[in-house]
């Protein structure tokens, strides 16, 4: 008998007798692996589960960069061919009422988020609270007084986009709303989901086109109305013709039609935060797989998507702007990322 035979022989005996221990409980009543090396059991797992409120953001490559002139000569975002990694995104901007649940969870916790914050007692309102002013105080000669007063306290703007919320502040409430999931995740026995954080500017743009590569817009483009005639996001048309698209300030979430991807508002109504810092030559420097930019020491930060307040050249998928991560506004929210975690060949969802 040929050795192959034999090792043949061999493999079938010792995957028969395995599935004969397993018969009998695992490896034996008490759990036993008769000095077998199979690895550490009870670690069983389904698989990433889509967080509430989320849209699965599958891995693929794309061309970032500006996808059509760049009439200020900026030159800050050539293009390049990028591959990014399946995530999870939420499907709109975090809302005045999210943002408040988050406010009311870390006042009223005794003490369990303060891990968190760690600043003293007076942290959540002098720094996490969304800073109202900014409807008054960003414009000169505006009757923002009403905004201030409202838009951050009452029913009517629960749904609108949180604004006057700095890139510090957006990082607290990623680690808390992390801590939130996992804390209800770990009492229940279940596997800890990963980090909620804010998006890397590349993945901010590869969701925003919705797999249509070198997309003008996240519909696709060049134009900013359907066929219809209709305006197809949030922002400023024309001269001082605010209300050209139905809404004279931020507009509730999801009011217009989403990407491919599933994603609303990734246009107009706030620009939003990303994770990277700013630096105009980056496109050069990063990686083209999974790209960020960090730089602790740098305190701009990126912004994408363009506002209310926007001509359409901000609302481009490929342009690139910025902010101190210190400043608020009336048009800078943001909303949230999460890795996945498994498979990346593009169907892992």
């Amino acid at each position: 008998m040929s050795k192959t035979l034999l090792r043949s022989g061999s493999a079938i005996f010792s995957l028969a007798m395995l599935f004969a221990l397993q018969g009998c409980g695992l490896f034996g009543d008490n759990g036993e692996d008769f000095g077998q090396l199979v690895g550490v059991q009870g670690r069983e797992y389904d698989g990433m589960p889509t967080p509430y409120g989320m849209v699965q953001i599958p891995a693929g490559t794309f061309h970032t960069g500006q996808s059509d002139e760049d009439p200020i000569a900026s030159q800050i975002n050539f293009n390049r061919q990028i591959t990014i990694g399946g995530f999870y995104m939420d499907d709109t901007e975090i809302t005045n009422n999210e943002y408040r649940q988050f406010i009311y969870e870390v006042q009223e916790g005794q003490g369990e988020y303060d891990f968190l914050v760690g600043r003293g007692a007076n942290f959540v309102e002098d720094e996490l609270y969304p800073d109202t002013t900014v409807w008054s105080r960003n414009y000169t000669h505006h009757m923002g007084d009403p905004l201030v007063q409202y838009y951050w306290s009452h029913p009517a703007f629960d749904n609108y986009p949180v604004v006057g919320v700095d890139w510090e502040a957006a990082q607290v409430f990623c680690k808390w709303r992390t801590a939130y999931l996992n804390n209800y995740r770990e009492s229940n026995g279940m596997f800890v989901m990963p980090n909620f954080r804010l998006p890397s500017e590349a993945e901010w743009e590869y969701a925003a086109r919705g797999g249509r590569d070198m997309a003008k817009y996240p519909w696709g483009g060049p134009y900013i109305r359907n066929s219809k005639g209709c305006m197809l996001a949030n922002f400023k048309p024309g001269r001082g013709n605010y209300f050209d698209d139905g809404f004279a300030y931020t507009a509730p979430v999801a009011a217009y039609f989403a990407n491919d991807f599933g994603l609303y508002d990734m246009s107009g109504n706030v620009s939003e935060w990303c994770e990277d810092a700013y630096n105009p030559a980056a496109t050069a420097i990063v990686w083209d797989l999974n790209p960020t930019y960090n730089d602790v020491n740098e305190p701009l930060k990126v912004v994408r998507g363009g506002a209310w307040k926007d001509i359409s050249y901000f609302l481009q998928t490929g342009t690139r702007t910025f902010a101190h991560k210190d400043s608020t506004t009336a048009y800078t929210g943001f909303r949230c990322a999460m890795t996945y975690i498994g498979r990346s060949s593009g169907n892992e969802f």
